[in-house]
C-alpha cells in the first residue's frame, strides 16, 4: 500500500495573503508636572518682604532722602569719591605687578627664591591691613632718612622719610604690599591651570621662554585669574575705608566728617554706599567684557 501526501494548496495567481492588522499604537503618555508648593511659598514670602523693604525705604522719613540729594553730588564727595578711585588703581597696579613676580618666585626652580616669596606671601596675609598701614605710617620713627648706596658702605643719596612717605604714599605701599600677597596666589592658580603640555610644545619649536610666558601660558591663565583677580580688585575698592584711620580724605573718611558737623548719619552713609554700589557695579561690567573677550575660542 503506498503512502501519499496531500496535495499543496494553491492560491490563486496575483493574490497575497491577507496580513493581520496591526495592534493600535498605545496612547502618548500624559507628562504630569512635579509640584513644588514650599517653592511657591517661599517666592510669596521673599516678594513680600521686598515690597516691605522697598516700601520702607519711601516712606520712612528717617532715610532723609531730600539730604541724601543734597550731599551726593556736593564737591567735597566727589572729591572723596577721586581719592578713593586714586587709592584702588595705584593699589591694584602696583600689588598685581608685585604679585606676578612673586607668582613667578614661587613657580621658580630655585629653592631660595620659593621660599622667600612663600614667606612674604605668608606675613602679608598674616597681618591685618589696618597694622600695614598704621606700621608705614609711622614708617619715619624706625627710620629717619631712606639712602640709596653700596650695601652696608657708603651712600650717594638720602632722602627725608617724613617729606618722602606721607598719608597717601603710606596708604598706596600698604594697600599695594597687601595686596600683593593674594595676587601672587591668583596669578600662580592660573598659570598651574594651563596644561604643561603647552610650554613642552613651545620649547619643542624653539620659543624663548620670556615668549612663552607672554604669548601662550599668560592668555590661556587670564580665564583663570580675571574672576578672582576682579574679586580682589572690588574688594580693595571697599577696603580704601580702611585708610580713614590715617585721616586721608577717602569717600567715608569725608562722610563721617560731613555727618560729624550736622548730625545726619543714615543719608551721609547711603551716600557713601550708593556711590560704592555705582562704582562696583562699573567694575563689575569691565570685568564681564574682560573676561569675554579672553573667553574667545573656549566657549562654543
Amino acid at each position: 500500500m503506498s503512502l501519499t501526501s496531500d496535495p499543496p494548496a494553491t492560491r490563486p495567481v496575483g493574490k497575497e495573503p491577507a496580513t493581520p492588522p496591526l495592534p493600535p499604537a498605545p496612547a502618548d503618555p500624559v507628562v504630569v508636572p512635579v509640584r513644588h508648593p514650599w517653592r511657591w511659598v517661599a517666592v510669596v514670602v521673599t516678594a513680600v518682604l521686598l515690597v516691605q523693604f522697598a516700601h520702607g525705604l519711601v516712606t520712612n522719613p528717617g532715610w532723609e532722602w531730600g539730604v541724601f540729594a543734597a550731599f551726593f553730588t556736593t564737591e567735597t564727595v566727589l572729591r572723596a569719591v577721586w581719592v578713593t578711585l586714586q587709592l584702588t588703581f595705584y593699589g591694584t597696579a602696583l600689588g598685581f605687578a608685585i604679585g606676578i613676580v612673586l607668582a613667578f618666585m614661587r613657580l621658580s626652580a630655585s629653592p631660595f627664591l620659593r621660599s622667600v616669596a612663600f614667606g612674604y606671601i605668608w606675613a602679608f596675609r598674616s597681618i591685618p591691613l589696618i597694622v600695614q598701614l598704621l606700621f608705614w605710617f609711622n614708617l619715619a620713627y624706625l627710620y629717619k632718612e631712606l639712602s640709596i648706596g653700596v650695601p652696608f658702605g657708603p651712600s650717594f643719596l638720602s632722602f627725608d622719610t617724613m617729606g618722602l612717605v606721607g598719608e597717601m604714599s603710606a596708604a598706596v605701599l600698604g594697600l599695594a604690599l597687601h595686596q600683593a600677597a593674594y595676587a601672587a596666589e591668583i596669578v600662580r592658580g592660573g598659570v598651574l591651570a594651563v596644561d604643561g603640555g603647552q610650554s613642552e610644545a613651545a620649547a619643542s619649536l624653539g620659543i624663548p621662554r620670556l615668549r612663552q610666558v607672554r604669548r601662550i601660558v599668560l592668555p590661556q591663565a587670564m580665564r583663570s585669574i580675571l574672576p578672582n583677580a576682579a574679586n580682589e580688585i572690588i574688594s580693595l575698592f571697599k577696603g580704601t575705608s580702611i585708610v580713614s584711620v590715617m585721616a586721608i580724605g577717602e569717600l567715608f573718611y569725608q562722610v563721617q566728617v560731613v555727618y560729624g558737623r550736622n548730625g545726619r548719619v543714615v543719608p551721609l552713609l547711603m551716600v557713601a554706599t550708593a556711590w560704592y554700589v555705582l562704582l562696583t557695579t562699573a567694575l563689575s561690567v569691565v570685568q564681564h567684557y574682560v573676561e569675554r573677550h579672553y573667553a574667545k575660542g573656549s566657549v562654543r
